[in-house]
């Protein structure tokens, strides 16, 4: 498949990467960038065959079969319709859009042109991620209950992050939208969130937006997903993930703790792993960074579907509902309460609320605890369904 690379940035480098080396198949036909400088190196880099400063020139290329954007966020909406009218498949970065309305219009766009779109959410590509997905949905955990989710790093590389009018917020839409997807896709991407308090300030950079940001989303099965973000943390980059159910937990360290530790007095090539801030003393390389931050798995996953003609795991109907969840945690951290999660487009399940859900012991109770104790009885924990008062049973090993 022959690709237009609309970006020569960090990202790019990265997709680039992974389409290059993981299916090999796929090559990037044309690259489009606003620097000619960069173009040309990352042509030379890629060994890309044509570059175009227009992102018309490059989508309407009549050899480009597909459109990867991975630009900047303010260009998103711009670059999906143009891929749109063209009747490109389109594959776009994180976040979809810069609020809800931008992603609404740019699923709006690609369902109305009637063409294939995927959403490059990459952290829920993961090895690990992918792995413990799947124990979930087999019910390992049984019913979940919570999951945590944390990316925190020194900032991003490029300068548009940092400029609220272009980036449209700081590290909740750089990383929040990352944990965000981590959080539905272990509570269930049909399940719906229903609010969010939201923690959010500028304590480091000196910016308009904030460079730190702690949130709860709420779904309607009772579930609550957090998640912890900073660009102001230092040591590298921190990628780690929790989820809790009623049978069992699962815990996932993906980048400063995998098992793989070194120390030298001075390393000679500056790059360690993503955000890495020395390359000297201790340091925590990844073993394949392409594969173990999900991009390999996730173009797979997104080029294949289109080959089919299914959908992949990831569309941006996706990055609308992260983007809603996303507006309503910013809304909170001003106004300082809950805030409703706005979906004007929902797809999922409708179950009417928040829900409780409590175990049946009997007919009359409802369990609590049960536990094994150190004299090898067993002690019961119920409550009485109509009166509401605890009880407790202990049941010897001999009864």
């Amino acid at each position: 498949m022959k690709l237009a690379m609309l970006g020569s940035g960090f990202i790019a480098d990265f997709y680039t990467g992974a389409l290059h080396g993981q299916r090999n198949r796929d090559r990037v036909h044309v690259v489009q960038s606003r620097s000619e400088d960069n173009l040309k190196s990352f042509c030379q880099r890629w060994n890309v065959p044509k570059w175009t400063t227009s992102m018309q020139e490059a989508i309407e290329d009549p050899e480009v079969e597909a459109v990867v954007i991975a630009l900047p966020n303010h260009l998103h909406l711009e670059a999906t319709l143009l891929a749109a009218k063209a009747g490109k498949p389109v594959l776009c970065t994180k976040p979809l859009g810069r609020n809800a309305d931008e992603a609404r219009q740019m699923l709006e766009a690609v369902e109305e042109a009637g063409i294939f779109h995927g959403y490059l959410e990459d952290l829920v590509y993961t090895p690990k991620t992918l792995k413990a997905v799947e124990a979930v949905q087999k019910g390992a955990l049984g019913r979940i209950l919570w999951a945590r989710s944390r990316e925190t790093h020194p900032g991003p590389h490029s300068d548009w992050f940092w400029t609220k009018s272009i980036s449209g917020g700081g590290a909740i839409l750089d990383l929040a939208c990352h944990c965000i997807e981590i959080g539905r896709h272990y509570i269930g991407k049909d399940i719906k969130p229903v609010e969010v308090m939201c923690w959010a300030d500028t304590l480091v950079k000196p910016i308009d937006a904030e460079d730190h940001a702690i949130g709860l989303v709420r779904y309607e099965t009772g579930a609550v997903a957090q998640f912890e973000v900073s660009w102001a943390f230092r040591g590298g980059m921190d990628l780690r993930d929790e989820v809790c159910g009623t049978e069992g937990t699962i815990w996932n360290n993906h980048f400063l703790r995998t098992g793989f530790e070194m120390f030298t007095s001075g390393g000679k090539d500056g790059y360690v792993a993503e955000k890495a801030e020395s390359n000297a003393g201790w340091l925590f390389p990844v073993g394949d960074e392409v594969n173990d931050l999900g991009y390999n798995h996730m173009f797979t996953d997104i080029l294949t579907a289109l080959e089919n003609g299914t959908a992949p795991l990831e569309t941006f109907y996706d990055g609308y509902v992260v983007n809603a969840i996303m507006d309503a945690a910013l809304k909170s951290a001003q106004t300082k309460t809950w805030e409703p999660v706005d979906l004007a487009v929902w797809r999922g399940q409708e179950l009417g609320g928040v829900q409780q859900h409590f175990t049946d012991y009997d007919a009359d109770h409802y369990l609590v605890k049960e536990e094994v104790m150190p004299g090898g009885q067993t002690k019961i924990i119920l409550k009485e369904k109509a009166t509401g008062r605890m009880v407790q049973r202990v049941v010897n090993p001999q009864d």
